[in-house]
């Protein structure tokens, strides 16, 4: 069968090829073409469009990049009849692939969407376009089946692709010491500062975490670089504050480390999945007038995945105007001094990898896919 994909993110890459993957595994006559990035290339296939060239994030810069995405939806639209595929599958990504969603129903082609967008968060209307034009669901939190389930939309929980990578991330059983002399760092123990991916999330946060690190001279604060990020970035930052970055290692770092500081996002799902005690730390712009921003349209009750998949605060949450070196540091002091603190937090964890379930979502998304195609 042949199988269209868009994936405008690196995180959608690295899902989508895994689906591809396993797609090959159960469909041994499995075509692809994609919009999407170097690890779906990998695996076969056509791949039309970057995502480099499509991840357009904030108001400024969608307004001044409308030629370009105006240019990426005709090409996406051209390629999709011409390719002529059995199925268009979405990865999240919505601004772009709920367009897409419609383009493809009205020219009779089925749709899937494999992780959903994060509509149970915000701009919940776009319910009603899903329902419209999506004709499956594949969804990889527990509470999403609820969430829609509101709308009277079925839709199938596969299990979390973030459980898969960890589950079979290299370099589990190295040592402290082989960890630190590979990347030129000291014995002192290790708090991680995971402060986001992008540019102006970095710019944010992580000048409240390095000051946090001023609090805790006998330890090391280290930063896990992101991908898309320079040196550079940091170097502006930091300034002088003597903080190391490792790149292309997050998941090692936290094996490694005593305690996290982590910006929301998938990241305290990951960190939670290593058993890492951390501390989520976020702000966006705009001061208090932010934190009102949120509290009107953000239609959930926390901003990390840890207390969103657990129901209840498991992980401490300092946003905006609460998040400041005093009170970072306050709750990092509690995390690391306080054995029964911590303790808590790690039975906490236990509870949310339970809800999530175990390894093999793209698998399971792929054996469905192909299972739908072939009997509908």
């Amino acid at each position: 069968m042949r199988y269209f994909i868009i994936a405008g993110e690196a995180s959608g890459d690295l899902h989508a090829s895994h689906l591809m993957r396993e797609l090959k595994q159960e469909d041994t006559a499995a075509e692809f073409s994609f919009f999407g990035g170097d690890l779906m290339q990998a695996e076969g296939g056509t791949l039309l469009k970057h995502y480099r060239e499509m991840a357009f994030m904030g108001l400024f810069p969608v307004l001044l990049n409308l030629h370009k995405i105006k240019r990426n939806f005709i090409l996406a639209e051209q390629k999709l009849l011409e390719f002529k595929p059995d199925v268009l599958i979405l990865v999240d990504y919505p601004g772009f692939n709920l367009r897409m969603a419609a383009f493809a129903k009205r020219h009779g082609i089925k749709v899937y969407y494999y992780i959903s967008p994060k509509i149970w968060a915000w701009k919940t209307k776009r319910v009603n376009k899903v329902k419209q034009f999506v004709d499956e669901m594949f969804t990889i939190f527990p509470f999403e089946t609820e969430f829609y389930a509101k709308y009277n939309y079925a839709i199938r929980y596969v299990g979390n692709p973030t459980v898969d990578e960890l589950t079979s991330r290299p370099n589990q059983e190295e040592t402290f010491d082989h960890f630190v002399a590979r990347n030129n760092l000291s014995q002192k123990p290790i708090v991680a500062l995971l402060a986001g991916s992008r540019r102006q999330e970095i710019k944010r946060i992580l000048p409240v975490l390095a000051e946090v690190s001023f609090q805790f001279p006998e330890y090391q604060f280290v930063i896990a670089g992101a991908p898309s990020q320079l040196q550079s970035i940091y170097d502006e930052v930091l300034g002088t504050t003597p903080i190391s970055v490792v790149f292309n290692q997050t998941y090692d770092l936290l094996q490694q480390s005593t305690a996290a500081l982590v910006a929301s996002g998938t990241a305290t799902l990951e960190t939670a999945f290593i058993g890492v005690p951390q501390v989520v730390c976020y702000r966006i712009e705009a001061g208090r007038l932010g934190t009102w921003v949120k509290d009107q349209l953000v239609k959930i009750p926390f901003i990390s995945l840890v207390n969103l998949i657990g129901g209840r605060e498991i992980v401490k949450e300092l946003f905006q105007q609460y998040c400041t070196p005093k009170t970072v540091g306050a709750e990092l002091s509690l995390i690391l001094k306080d054995a029964n603190y911590r303790e808590k937090m790690l039975q906490g964890y236990a509870e949310v990898l339970s809800a999530l379930g175990g390894s093999g979502c793209a698998s399971r998304t792929a054996k469905l896919m192909v299972e739908l195609l072939r009997t509908k």
